[in-house]
Protein backbone atom coordinates (compact mmCIF):
# COMPACT_ATOMS: atom_id res chain seq x y z
CA UNK A 1 0.00 0.00 0.00
CA UNK A 2 1.59 3.31 -1.33
CA UNK A 3 2.32 6.04 1.95
CA UNK A 4 0.47 9.38 1.52
CA UNK A 5 1.97 12.54 0.37
CA UNK A 6 2.96 14.72 2.99
CA UNK A 7 0.51 18.09 2.76
CA UNK A 8 -1.80 20.17 4.67
CA UNK A 9 -5.05 17.66 4.56
CA UNK A 10 -2.53 14.52 6.22
CA UNK A 11 -1.59 16.89 8.98
CA UNK A 12 -5.30 18.10 9.41
CA UNK A 13 -6.59 14.69 9.06
CA UNK A 14 -4.62 13.42 11.96
CA UNK A 15 -3.30 10.10 9.69
CA UNK A 16 0.20 10.37 10.21
CA UNK A 17 0.89 6.83 11.56
CA UNK A 18 4.74 7.41 12.52
CA UNK A 19 7.07 4.67 14.60
CA UNK A 20 9.51 7.85 15.18
CA UNK A 21 8.50 10.95 17.52
CA UNK A 22 7.83 13.91 15.50
CA UNK A 23 7.13 17.55 16.00
CA UNK A 24 3.98 18.35 14.06
CA UNK A 25 2.88 22.07 13.05
CA UNK A 26 -0.07 23.29 15.03
CA UNK A 27 -3.68 24.02 13.37
CA UNK A 28 -3.03 28.20 13.75
CA UNK A 29 0.31 28.04 12.03
CA UNK A 30 -1.97 27.96 8.52
CA UNK A 31 -3.60 31.12 9.22
CA UNK A 32 -0.81 33.32 10.21
CA UNK A 33 0.28 36.40 7.50
CA UNK A 34 3.09 36.51 5.35
CA UNK A 35 5.84 38.31 7.14
CA UNK A 36 8.90 37.32 4.94
CA UNK A 37 9.98 36.98 1.10
CA UNK A 38 12.69 34.75 0.37
CA UNK A 39 14.83 34.12 -2.31
CA UNK A 40 15.61 30.62 -2.82
CA UNK A 41 14.57 26.95 -2.06
CA UNK A 42 18.08 25.90 -0.89
CA UNK A 43 18.43 23.57 1.96
CA UNK A 44 20.54 25.98 4.09
CA UNK A 45 18.14 28.45 3.89
CA UNK A 46 14.98 25.81 4.52
CA UNK A 47 17.58 23.84 7.72
CA UNK A 48 18.72 27.40 9.36
CA UNK A 49 16.69 30.14 8.64
CA UNK A 50 13.18 28.87 7.96
CA UNK A 51 14.20 26.25 11.17
CA UNK A 52 14.08 29.65 13.47
CA UNK A 53 11.34 30.80 11.87
CA UNK A 54 8.98 27.39 12.25
CA UNK A 55 10.39 27.17 15.68
CA UNK A 56 9.41 30.53 16.55
CA UNK A 57 5.63 30.18 15.45
CA UNK A 58 5.55 26.87 17.35
CA UNK A 59 6.46 28.86 20.46
CA UNK A 60 3.66 32.33 19.31
CA UNK A 61 6.79 34.09 19.15
CA UNK A 62 7.13 35.27 15.66
CA UNK A 63 3.41 34.24 14.06
CA UNK A 64 4.43 35.09 10.28
CA UNK A 65 5.50 32.66 7.28
CA UNK A 66 7.30 32.87 4.50
CA UNK A 67 6.74 33.47 0.83
CA UNK A 68 9.40 31.90 -1.69
CA UNK A 69 10.82 33.35 -4.72
CA UNK A 70 12.09 30.38 -6.99
CA UNK A 71 14.24 32.05 -9.57
CA UNK A 72 13.43 29.07 -12.35
CA UNK A 73 10.81 27.02 -13.29
CA UNK A 74 13.08 23.99 -13.20
CA UNK A 75 13.81 21.68 -10.02
CA UNK A 76 10.92 21.41 -6.98
CA UNK A 77 8.53 24.16 -7.02
CA UNK A 78 5.82 21.31 -7.90
CA UNK A 79 6.91 19.26 -4.86
CA UNK A 80 6.49 22.82 -2.65
CA UNK A 81 3.07 23.42 -4.34
CA UNK A 82 2.29 19.18 -4.00
CA UNK A 83 3.19 19.46 -0.42
CA UNK A 84 1.84 22.97 0.70
CA UNK A 85 5.29 23.88 1.31
CA UNK A 86 5.58 21.62 4.15
CA UNK A 87 8.86 19.27 4.88
CA UNK A 88 10.38 16.92 6.82
CA UNK A 89 13.66 18.27 8.88
CA UNK A 90 15.78 15.75 10.46
CA UNK A 91 18.37 17.11 13.00
CA UNK A 92 20.90 14.26 13.75
CA UNK A 93 24.62 14.63 15.84
CA UNK A 94 26.42 15.45 18.26
CA UNK A 95 25.36 17.65 21.16
CA UNK A 96 27.88 18.14 24.08
CA UNK A 97 28.79 15.00 23.87
CA UNK A 98 25.68 13.37 23.17
CA UNK A 99 24.16 11.68 19.97
CA UNK A 100 20.67 13.91 19.23
CA UNK A 101 17.93 12.20 16.51
CA UNK A 102 15.25 14.83 16.17
CA UNK A 103 12.15 15.01 13.67
CA UNK A 104 10.10 18.10 12.76
CA UNK A 105 7.86 19.02 10.18
CA UNK A 106 8.43 22.52 9.03
CA UNK A 107 5.36 24.53 8.31
CA UNK A 108 6.85 27.69 8.00
CA UNK A 109 6.37 28.12 4.16
CA UNK A 110 3.31 29.37 2.80
CA UNK A 111 3.66 29.01 -0.76
CA UNK A 112 6.35 29.44 -3.41
CA UNK A 113 6.43 31.62 -6.56
CA UNK A 114 8.56 31.14 -9.55
CA UNK A 115 9.89 34.44 -10.71
CA UNK A 116 10.10 33.91 -14.55
CA UNK A 117 6.19 32.69 -14.61
CA UNK A 118 4.84 34.66 -11.78
CA UNK A 119 6.34 37.77 -11.06
CA UNK A 120 2.80 39.92 -10.65
CA UNK A 121 2.30 37.84 -7.70
CA UNK A 122 5.82 38.40 -6.27
CA UNK A 123 5.22 42.01 -6.74
CA UNK A 124 1.92 41.97 -5.31
CA UNK A 125 3.83 40.83 -2.09
CA UNK A 126 5.29 44.29 -1.79
CA UNK A 127 1.80 46.32 -1.15
CA UNK A 128 1.20 43.79 1.46
CA UNK A 129 1.50 45.71 5.33
CA UNK A 130 2.67 42.13 6.93
CA UNK A 131 5.80 42.49 4.73
CA UNK A 132 8.54 43.23 6.95
CA UNK A 133 11.72 40.94 5.74
CA UNK A 134 13.44 39.60 3.26
CA UNK A 135 16.17 36.59 2.89
CA UNK A 136 18.31 35.38 0.13
CA UNK A 137 20.51 32.70 -0.56
CA UNK A 138 21.33 32.94 -4.14
CA UNK A 139 24.71 31.61 -4.34
CA UNK A 140 27.88 34.09 -3.97
CA UNK A 141 26.99 34.39 -7.75
CA UNK A 142 23.70 35.81 -7.15
CA UNK A 143 24.77 39.00 -5.58
CA UNK A 144 26.29 40.60 -8.27
CA UNK A 145 25.88 43.94 -10.93
CA UNK A 146 24.44 42.93 -13.92
CA UNK A 147 24.36 46.31 -16.74
CA UNK A 148 21.01 46.82 -18.10
CA UNK A 149 19.11 45.11 -16.03
CA UNK A 150 15.47 46.50 -16.14
CA UNK A 151 13.69 47.02 -13.32
CA UNK A 152 10.02 47.23 -15.52
CA UNK A 153 10.68 44.37 -17.17
CA UNK A 154 8.63 40.85 -16.40
CA UNK A 155 11.05 39.66 -14.37
CA UNK A 156 14.55 41.46 -13.86
CA UNK A 157 17.98 38.73 -14.44
CA UNK A 158 19.73 39.25 -11.05
CA UNK A 159 18.86 39.51 -7.50
CA UNK A 160 20.05 42.96 -6.77
CA UNK A 161 17.76 43.72 -9.59
CA UNK A 162 14.46 41.70 -8.33
CA UNK A 163 15.18 43.12 -5.06
CA UNK A 164 15.33 47.05 -6.57
CA UNK A 165 12.42 46.78 -8.58
CA UNK A 166 10.26 45.09 -5.15
CA UNK A 167 11.41 47.76 -2.98
CA UNK A 168 10.45 50.64 -5.58
CA UNK A 169 7.00 49.20 -6.29
CA UNK A 170 6.62 48.85 -2.18
CA UNK A 171 8.06 52.60 -1.89
CA UNK A 172 5.21 54.18 -4.39
CA UNK A 173 2.47 51.60 -2.83
CA UNK A 174 3.04 53.21 1.27
CA UNK A 175 3.73 56.96 -0.85
CA UNK A 176 7.72 56.52 0.93
CA UNK A 177 6.39 55.91 4.28
CA UNK A 178 9.50 54.97 6.46
CA UNK A 179 7.41 52.16 8.22
CA UNK A 180 7.19 50.57 5.15
CA UNK A 181 10.80 49.87 5.21
CA UNK A 182 12.56 46.47 5.30
CA UNK A 183 14.71 44.23 7.21
CA UNK A 184 17.18 42.29 4.06
CA UNK A 185 19.25 39.38 5.57
CA UNK A 186 21.57 37.97 2.72
CA UNK A 187 22.84 34.99 3.82
CA UNK A 188 25.21 34.40 0.78
CA UNK A 189 29.12 33.59 1.51
CA UNK A 190 30.36 36.98 1.51
CA UNK A 191 32.05 38.94 3.56
CA UNK A 192 29.99 42.30 3.98
CA UNK A 193 27.30 40.79 2.26
CA UNK A 194 24.71 43.55 3.60
CA UNK A 195 26.90 45.90 2.44
CA UNK A 196 27.47 44.68 -0.98
CA UNK A 197 24.15 43.71 -1.79
CA UNK A 198 23.02 47.70 -0.71
CA UNK A 199 25.95 48.74 -2.56
CA UNK A 200 25.19 46.93 -6.00
CA UNK A 201 20.93 48.36 -5.21
CA UNK A 202 21.95 51.67 -4.78
CA UNK A 203 24.26 51.69 -8.48
CA UNK A 204 20.98 50.09 -10.47
CA UNK A 205 18.91 52.62 -8.74
CA UNK A 206 21.04 55.29 -10.15
CA UNK A 207 21.24 53.45 -13.35
CA UNK A 208 17.91 53.75 -13.73
CA UNK A 209 17.47 57.22 -12.62
CA UNK A 210 15.34 56.90 -9.73
CA UNK A 211 14.23 59.66 -7.62
CA UNK A 212 16.63 61.14 -4.69
CA UNK A 213 13.17 60.76 -2.10
CA UNK A 214 13.45 56.79 -3.15
CA UNK A 215 16.80 56.45 -2.85
CA UNK A 216 16.37 58.61 0.91
CA UNK A 217 14.12 56.18 1.70
CA UNK A 218 16.28 53.09 0.21
CA UNK A 219 19.12 54.24 2.66
CA UNK A 220 17.28 55.87 5.92
CA UNK A 221 14.16 53.01 6.02
CA UNK A 222 15.30 49.66 5.37
CA UNK A 223 18.40 47.78 6.99
CA UNK A 224 20.33 45.70 4.95
CA UNK A 225 22.62 43.65 7.61
CA UNK A 226 25.46 41.92 7.32
CA UNK A 227 25.07 38.38 7.98
CA UNK A 228 26.73 34.72 8.65
CA UNK A 229 25.62 31.34 8.66
CA UNK A 230 26.83 28.24 10.03
CA UNK A 231 25.03 25.20 9.89
CA UNK A 232 26.11 21.98 7.43
CA UNK A 233 23.00 20.89 5.70
CA UNK A 234 24.45 18.51 2.99
CA UNK A 235 21.36 18.25 0.73
CA UNK A 236 18.46 15.87 0.45
CA UNK A 237 19.16 12.33 1.84
CA UNK A 238 20.45 9.44 -0.23
CA UNK A 239 17.81 7.28 -1.79
CA UNK A 240 18.46 4.02 0.60
CA UNK A 241 18.57 6.47 4.10
CA UNK A 242 15.40 8.50 2.60
CA UNK A 243 13.34 5.19 2.22
CA UNK A 244 14.78 4.10 5.89
CA UNK A 245 13.11 7.40 7.23
CA UNK A 246 10.19 7.94 5.26
CA UNK A 247 9.46 4.28 6.27
CA UNK A 248 9.61 4.82 9.56
CA UNK A 249 7.38 8.23 9.54
CA UNK A 250 5.19 6.32 7.62
CA UNK A 251 4.27 9.29 4.67
CA UNK A 252 6.04 10.57 1.25
CA UNK A 253 7.92 13.80 1.32
CA UNK A 254 10.69 14.41 -1.53
CA UNK A 255 11.47 17.99 -0.09
CA UNK A 256 13.19 15.89 3.44
CA UNK A 257 16.17 17.55 4.28
CA UNK A 258 18.83 16.39 7.34
CA UNK A 259 21.16 18.89 9.57
CA UNK A 260 23.67 18.80 11.95
CA UNK A 261 22.55 19.69 15.47
CA UNK A 262 24.64 22.94 15.48
CA UNK A 263 23.28 26.03 14.10
CA UNK A 264 24.24 30.05 14.24
CA UNK A 265 23.38 32.67 12.67
CA UNK A 266 24.52 35.91 13.18
CA UNK A 267 22.85 39.44 11.91
CA UNK A 268 24.56 42.98 12.13
CA UNK A 269 21.74 45.07 13.71
CA UNK A 270 20.48 46.84 16.30
CA UNK A 271 17.24 47.71 18.39
CA UNK A 272 15.05 47.84 15.60
CA UNK A 273 16.27 44.98 13.53
CA UNK A 274 16.05 42.87 16.62
CA UNK A 275 12.28 43.99 16.99
CA UNK A 276 11.34 43.34 13.77
CA UNK A 277 13.53 39.80 13.22
CA UNK A 278 10.53 38.75 16.49
CA UNK A 279 11.39 35.11 15.56
CA UNK A 280 15.41 35.65 17.19
CA UNK A 281 14.25 34.99 20.68
CA UNK A 282 12.99 31.44 20.24
CA UNK A 283 16.75 29.95 19.85
CA UNK A 284 20.08 30.83 20.95
CA UNK A 285 21.10 30.59 17.46
CA UNK A 286 20.63 33.49 16.47
CA UNK A 287 22.57 36.55 17.03
CA UNK A 288 22.37 39.72 16.47
CA UNK A 289 24.13 42.30 17.45
CA UNK A 290 26.33 45.85 16.40
CA UNK A 291 29.68 43.73 15.77
CA UNK A 292 29.87 40.13 14.25
CA UNK A 293 33.14 39.98 13.17
CA UNK A 294 34.20 37.55 16.24
CA UNK A 295 31.42 34.77 14.75
CA UNK A 296 33.05 35.44 11.12
CA UNK A 297 36.84 35.32 12.55
CA UNK A 298 35.44 31.97 14.69
CA UNK A 299 33.87 29.96 12.02
CA UNK A 300 36.65 31.46 9.24
CA UNK A 301 39.75 30.22 11.28
CA UNK A 302 38.81 27.35 13.54
CA UNK A 303 36.29 25.47 11.46
CA UNK A 304 36.92 26.25 7.83
CA UNK A 305 40.99 26.64 8.95
CA UNK A 306 41.15 23.39 10.17
CA UNK A 307 39.08 21.99 7.67
CA UNK A 308 41.91 23.42 5.15
CA UNK A 309 44.35 21.77 7.14
CA UNK A 310 42.97 18.43 7.78
CA UNK A 311 41.52 17.73 3.90
CA UNK A 312 44.59 17.11 1.94
CA UNK A 313 46.39 15.13 5.03
CA UNK A 314 43.70 13.05 5.52
CA UNK A 315 43.21 12.53 2.27
CA UNK A 316 46.99 10.86 0.93
CA UNK A 317 46.49 9.28 4.29
CA UNK A 318 43.60 7.78 2.44
CA UNK A 319 40.39 8.99 4.30
CA UNK A 320 37.49 9.91 2.52
CA UNK A 321 34.90 11.39 4.68
CA UNK A 322 35.37 13.70 7.67
CA UNK A 323 33.81 11.38 10.14
CA UNK A 324 36.42 8.61 9.14
CA UNK A 325 39.40 11.04 9.65
CA UNK A 326 37.52 11.89 13.15
CA UNK A 327 37.42 7.88 14.00
CA UNK A 328 41.53 8.00 13.99
CA UNK A 329 42.50 8.25 17.22
CA UNK A 330 45.48 9.93 16.00
CA UNK A 331 44.35 12.19 13.77
CA UNK A 332 41.42 13.20 15.51
CA UNK A 333 44.03 13.98 18.49
CA UNK A 334 46.39 16.12 15.76
CA UNK A 335 43.65 18.02 14.26
CA UNK A 336 42.53 19.14 18.38
CA UNK A 337 45.99 20.18 19.23
CA UNK A 338 46.21 21.97 15.47
CA UNK A 339 43.13 23.28 16.54
CA UNK A 340 43.41 24.60 19.96
CA UNK A 341 47.22 25.14 20.55
CA UNK A 342 47.68 26.80 17.19
CA UNK A 343 44.98 28.04 15.24
CA UNK A 344 42.76 29.28 18.55
CA UNK A 345 45.84 30.99 19.81
CA UNK A 346 46.34 33.14 16.60
CA UNK A 347 43.28 34.21 15.47
CA UNK A 348 44.09 37.82 14.07
CA UNK A 349 40.76 39.43 16.47
CA UNK A 350 41.30 40.09 20.07
CA UNK A 351 38.74 37.62 22.23
CA UNK A 352 38.87 35.78 25.36
CA UNK A 353 40.31 32.44 24.71
CA UNK A 354 37.80 30.63 26.64
CA UNK A 355 35.84 31.75 23.78
CA UNK A 356 37.42 30.50 21.06
CA UNK A 357 38.04 27.24 23.47
CA UNK A 358 34.21 26.63 23.59
CA UNK A 359 33.81 27.05 20.01
CA UNK A 360 36.59 25.23 18.92
CA UNK A 361 35.48 21.88 20.98
CA UNK A 362 31.70 22.16 19.57
CA UNK A 363 33.49 22.41 15.59
CA UNK A 364 35.15 18.99 17.09
CA UNK A 365 31.50 17.61 17.81
CA UNK A 366 30.58 18.68 14.64
CA UNK A 367 33.13 16.87 12.72
CA UNK A 368 32.33 13.81 14.49
CA UNK A 369 28.97 13.75 13.23
CA UNK A 370 28.28 10.04 12.33
CA UNK A 371 25.33 11.06 10.02
CA UNK A 372 26.66 13.45 7.83
CA UNK A 373 28.58 12.08 4.78
CA UNK A 374 31.17 15.22 4.61
CA UNK A 375 33.84 14.37 1.64
CA UNK A 376 37.10 15.59 2.08
CA UNK A 377 37.64 15.92 -1.88
CA UNK A 378 34.91 18.73 -1.50
CA UNK A 379 36.94 20.70 0.77
CA UNK A 380 39.74 20.52 -1.30
CA UNK A 381 37.93 22.88 -4.12
CA UNK A 382 39.81 26.55 -4.48
CA UNK A 383 42.69 24.67 -1.99
CA UNK A 384 45.30 27.51 -2.52
CA UNK A 385 42.87 30.43 -2.43
CA UNK A 386 40.78 29.07 0.78
CA UNK A 387 44.92 28.48 2.16
CA UNK A 388 45.72 31.94 1.67
CA UNK A 389 42.69 33.66 2.89
CA UNK A 390 41.73 31.52 6.20
CA UNK A 391 45.64 30.24 7.13
CA UNK A 392 48.11 32.49 6.17
CA UNK A 393 46.58 35.66 8.47
CA UNK A 394 47.08 32.99 11.21
CA UNK A 395 50.67 31.73 10.32
CA UNK A 396 51.40 35.50 10.88
CA UNK A 397 50.17 36.46 13.71
CA UNK A 398 51.51 33.27 15.59
CA UNK A 399 55.02 34.65 14.36
CA UNK A 400 54.25 37.83 15.57
CA UNK A 401 52.95 36.28 18.70
CA UNK A 402 54.84 33.46 19.38
CA UNK A 403 57.90 34.76 16.83
CA UNK A 404 58.47 30.84 15.61
CA UNK A 405 56.87 28.10 13.00
CA UNK A 406 53.17 26.59 14.48
CA UNK A 407 54.57 22.53 14.10
CA UNK A 408 51.31 21.51 13.23
CA UNK A 409 50.83 24.54 10.76
CA UNK A 410 53.65 23.45 9.08
CA UNK A 411 52.75 19.49 8.27
CA UNK A 412 48.88 20.75 7.08
CA UNK A 413 50.93 23.18 4.75
CA UNK A 414 53.40 20.65 3.44
CA UNK A 415 50.40 18.14 3.12
CA UNK A 416 48.90 20.79 1.03
CA UNK A 417 51.52 20.72 -1.37
CA UNK A 418 52.18 17.13 -1.66
CA UNK A 419 48.62 16.94 -2.47
CA UNK A 420 48.80 19.51 -5.38
CA UNK A 421 51.51 17.99 -6.67
CA UNK A 422 49.87 16.52 -10.08
CA UNK A 423 50.57 13.26 -12.06
CA UNK A 424 48.37 13.97 -14.91
CA UNK A 425 46.95 16.86 -17.14
CA UNK A 426 44.25 16.26 -19.14
CA UNK A 427 42.51 18.66 -21.34
CA UNK A 428 43.42 21.35 -19.00
CA UNK A 429 42.25 19.69 -16.11
CA UNK A 430 44.76 18.14 -13.31
CA UNK A 431 44.97 14.91 -11.18
CA UNK A 432 46.53 13.91 -7.93
CA UNK A 433 48.00 10.39 -6.94
CA UNK A 434 46.53 9.09 -3.53
CA UNK A 435 47.93 5.36 -3.26
CA UNK A 436 47.42 4.46 -6.67
CA UNK A 437 44.29 6.01 -6.89
CA UNK A 438 43.44 9.63 -8.89
CA UNK A 439 41.72 12.60 -7.47
CA UNK A 440 41.09 15.75 -9.16
CA UNK A 441 42.81 19.21 -8.17
CA UNK A 442 39.84 21.50 -8.38
CA UNK A 443 41.74 24.52 -7.82
CA UNK A 444 43.17 27.71 -10.25
CA UNK A 445 46.62 27.13 -9.29
CA UNK A 446 46.42 23.16 -10.16
CA UNK A 447 48.54 24.84 -13.47
CA UNK A 448 51.05 26.57 -11.75
CA UNK A 449 51.67 23.91 -9.63
CA UNK A 450 51.75 21.00 -12.23
CA UNK A 451 54.53 23.40 -13.74
CA UNK A 452 56.47 23.36 -10.08
CA UNK A 453 56.58 19.86 -9.26
CA UNK A 454 58.47 19.36 -12.55
CA UNK A 455 61.61 20.66 -10.64
CA UNK A 456 60.23 21.49 -7.05
CA UNK A 457 61.66 24.77 -5.10
CA UNK A 458 60.20 25.39 -2.50
CA UNK A 459 61.59 28.57 -1.57
CA UNK A 460 60.14 29.75 -4.90
CA UNK A 461 57.17 28.70 -4.09
CA UNK A 462 56.90 30.01 -0.65
CA UNK A 463 58.77 33.81 -1.39
CA UNK A 464 55.66 34.34 -4.48
CA UNK A 465 53.59 37.09 -3.43
CA UNK A 466 50.93 36.50 -6.12
CA UNK A 467 50.37 33.23 -4.17
CA UNK A 468 50.14 34.64 -0.58
CA UNK A 469 50.62 38.28 -0.42
CA UNK A 470 53.53 37.79 1.47
CA UNK A 471 57.15 36.34 1.41
CA UNK A 472 56.55 33.34 3.73
CA UNK A 473 60.20 31.90 2.99
CA UNK A 474 61.43 34.90 5.34
CA UNK A 475 59.37 33.63 8.33
CA UNK A 476 62.07 32.38 10.38
CA UNK A 477 62.20 28.53 10.55
CA UNK A 478 58.97 27.76 8.49
CA UNK A 479 60.39 26.20 4.97
CA UNK A 480 62.73 23.89 7.00
CA UNK A 481 59.65 22.67 8.93
CA UNK A 482 57.42 22.24 5.61
CA UNK A 483 60.62 20.63 3.65
CA UNK A 484 60.93 17.97 6.98
CA UNK A 485 56.88 17.21 6.94
CA UNK A 486 57.49 17.42 2.60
Amino acid sequence: MAMPILNKSLIQSGDINTKTPIALPKQEVFDYPEKILQFGTGVLLRGLCDYFVDKANRSGQFKGRIVVVKSTSKGDADAFETQDGLFTHCIKGIDEGKEVEEYIINSSISRTLTASKEWDSIMACATSPDMQIIFSNTTEVGIQYVTNDSITAACPSSYPAKLLAFLHARWQHFDGASTAGMVIIPTELIINNGDVLKGIVLRLAADHSLPASFVSWLTESNHFCNSLVDRIVPGSPDSATSTAILGQLGYEDSLMIISEVYSLWAIQGGAEVKKILGFAAADKGVVIAEDIEIYRELKLRLLNGTHTFMCGMSYLLGFRLVKEVMANSYLSKLIMNLMLSELALAIPYKMDFKVADRFGRAVLDRFRNPFIQHKLIDITVQYTTKMRMRNVPLLLNYYQIFGKAPELFCMGFAAYLQFMHSVKEENGKYFGDSNGELYPIQCDYAGYFHEAWKDFNLTKVLADKTLWGEDLSALPGFEAAVTKYL
